[in-house]
């Protein structure tokens, strides 16, 4: 096994990691920018190093500064985590050539997924659903128009090299997708300095699910369930669950199926995660690839028993994966808060600033993911997600249970957060159904 890995990330990813590695006996190097000098990745980490000034070009998305300190701390892999570097083909290549293991998906696997064209070709070869949409990628207004036509309203803009809901707009007539066209390519130019979009037939009312997989390089690939990724905000995702309250047995069978085609089909190795739209009528289309650990794995991991970044370490070590597909064992419902450090009452405005009061839920079934602490200084540098609450119940009722206890109990004072926001969900009639669709925040909440 390694003996040193490097988390080329910040916040409670480098933290989590940190966590797996110390469980495995592996020594941890922490990189860190000029304000994150007082973070917990930095304390808890065997070595750190900084790496550049607060804004994240100069750090976190530094490769030379990065590399350099794994040279210097000879170090064996690198765990970008999510966010940053982390499916960044490029980076992967980078560490590769300084014989450095990338703890993640092949540079191939990220190129050929991380262009959302080539992903839904991909999808398509291999017999997955995909959702009707232009072959290629639209230059002008014209073949817009044309596709629109064929394909009909409402239909949806989005960003070929996007994700997080960056450059996507949707649209109910021509005026709005010419005007759509101009404003998505300039944000997507400005996101992901790749001016290129697309167009698709849109859902309307869907639920977003996604399916988790992990595959080793002896083309052993398995799902671990499906996560309920619907509760979202402007394409952001704010509370995730797993079971999905709408998803059968064999409604998972055959969407984990999918997702595992679709992996075969690019010799996928390590973790990932397959997105699907899933109408009202049962019907699933391929959305996108994320290669790289997810936000929300802690709810697979409490009802799969399954250590993900353990098992991503492993892999990239060269360990074949252990169990089989029919091993695989769900129990229990968990539920994911995202907590962050917004203000849900005035449109989710950022809420940088020193936390003077905290107190953190505790008891059965209650698990944090967090770097603060009572002191901390939340940065307006960096994204605003400050921890993670995860509930696990026997069932769904018992995890809104503890949910709706556990935010009862979290105090984080003065900072505004979604803390309330997260009550208001829990209490909410459509949400104890599990009645509800991607369009669920704007309608209960009237969130502009």
């Amino acid at each position: 096994m390694f003996s040193k890995i490097l988390i080329a990330n910040r916040g409670e990813v480098a933290l989590r990691i940190i966590r797996a590695c110390k469980e495995m006996g592996i020594r941890t190097v922490a990189v860190y920018s000029q304000p994150d000098i007082n973070s917990l990745h930095v304390k808890f980490a065997d070595e750190a190093i900084c790496i550049g000034s607060a804004a994240s070009a100069n750090s976190y998305l530094n490769i030379p500064s990065i590399i350099s300190a794994a040279e210097i701390t000879d170090v064996e892999a690198i765990h970008p985590g999510y966010g940053f570097l982390a499916e960044d083909a490029h980076f992967a290549e980078i560490c590769e050539s300084c014989k450095i293991k990338f703890i993640g998906p092949t540079p191939d696997n990220m190129r050929r997924m991380g262009d959302k064209m080539a992903a839904k070709d991909s999808a398509k070869k291999a017999g997955v659903p995909t959702i009707p949409g232009s072959k290629t990628v639209i230059k002008t207004k014209e073949e817009a128009l044309r596709v629109a036509k064929d394909i009909k309203y409402p239909i949806i803009v989005k960003a070929a090299a996007g994700g997080g809901g960056k450059g996507m707009r949707v649209c109910h007539n021509d005026v709005r997708l010419i005007s759509a066209l101009l404003t998505a390519q300039r944000e997507a130019e400005a996101a992901f300095g790749n001016p290129n979009i697309y167009i698709e037939k849109y859902i309307e009312s869907p639920r977003h699910i996604e399916i988790q997989i992990l595959g080793d390089k002896y083309g052993h690939i398995v799902y671990l369930g499906e996560r309920d990724c619907t509760i979202q905000r402007r394409h952001q995702k704010l509370i995730e669950e797993t079971p999905s309250p709408v998803v059968d047995s064999k409604l998972r069978k055959r969407m984990g199926e999918a997702a595992i085609r679709c992996a075969k089909s690019i010799g996928y190795v390590n973790a990932g995660t397959i997105e699907f739209l899933l109408d009202e009528d049962g019907s699933f289309y391929f959305m996108e690839m994320n290669t790289r650990i997810q936000v929300e794995h802690p709810v697979t991991e409490a009802v799969t028993g399954i250590d993900l970044v353990k098992e991503q370490i492993r892999v990239a070590f060269g360990e074949k994966i252990k169990f089989k597909q029919d091993e695989v064992k769900f129990s229990g419902h968990a539920i994911e808060c995202r907590i962050i450090a917004e203000d849900p009452d005035k449109d989710f405005m950022p809420c940088p600033g020193k936390i003077t009061t905290l107190n953190i839920p505790g008891g059965g079934g209650i698990r944090l993911d967090t770097h603060i602490y009572q002191g901390y200084e939340i940065s307006p540098y960096y994204d605003s997600m400050i921890g993670k609450l995860i509930c696990h119940g026997k069932d769904r009722k018992e995890a809104i249970s503890i949910c709706k206890r556990a935010l009862d109990e979290f105090t984080i004072e003065p900072i505004r957060t979604t803390i309330p926001f997260h009550k208001k969900v829990m209490s909410n009639t459509a949400f104890l159904r599990g009645k509800y669709a991607t369009d669920f925040v704007d309608r209960m909440f009237e969130v502009k």
